[in-house]
């Protein structure tokens, strides 16, 4: 089943269950969705597109988060992780820092990279390898923490 299937059976099954959070969520979902294929791209919503516009999302909500954390805007705050929890359950599972560390240091074997002055050649490797799987932010400073030997 592809994302734009299953988010319209969680839409009915928001509908019928009442859940009004997950409903809104699933909706903005679906507009997103609805969004891409009127933008005139030529072609269908792929599982690499929906990952992107899948973890847009979840990064919108977790920058909302923290703007409502630092506002004293906890109730908008708790909402906001909400649908990030329902979000994230389309998205592939997110790995520990552990495991992003592991895979860093593979991927730093593999170019060769020896200190700082390689993030270069290592990050856009480690983006790309951990895509969907880890925030691009932890890894930017898991890599950093490892090239500079701490």
């Amino acid at each position: 089943m592809n994302l734009k299937e299953k988010i319209n059976n969680d839409l009915k099954e928001s509908m019928k269950s009442g859940d009004k959070i997950r409903l809104e969520t699933v909706r903005s979902i679906r507009a997103l969705i609805l969004e891409f294929e009127k933008s005139g791209a030529g072609r269908e919503l792929n599982e690499e597109d929906g990952l992107k516009m899948l973890t847009a999302a979840a990064k919108k909500r977790k920058e909302s988060i923290e703007q409502f954390r630092n506002a004293k805007r906890d109730d908008l705050a708790d909402k906001e992780e909400l649908e990030l929890k329902i979000i994230e359950e389309y998205l592939p599972k997110q790995l520990t820092q552990e495991e992003i560390l592991e895979e860093i240091k593979k991927i730093a074997n593999e170019v060769g990279a020896k200190g700082k002055e390689d993030f270069p050649k290592v990050m856009p490797v480690a983006a790309k390898s951990l895509k969907g799987k880890a925030d691009g932010k932890v890894i930017r400073e898991l890599l950093e923490k490892y090239l500079s030997g701490n």
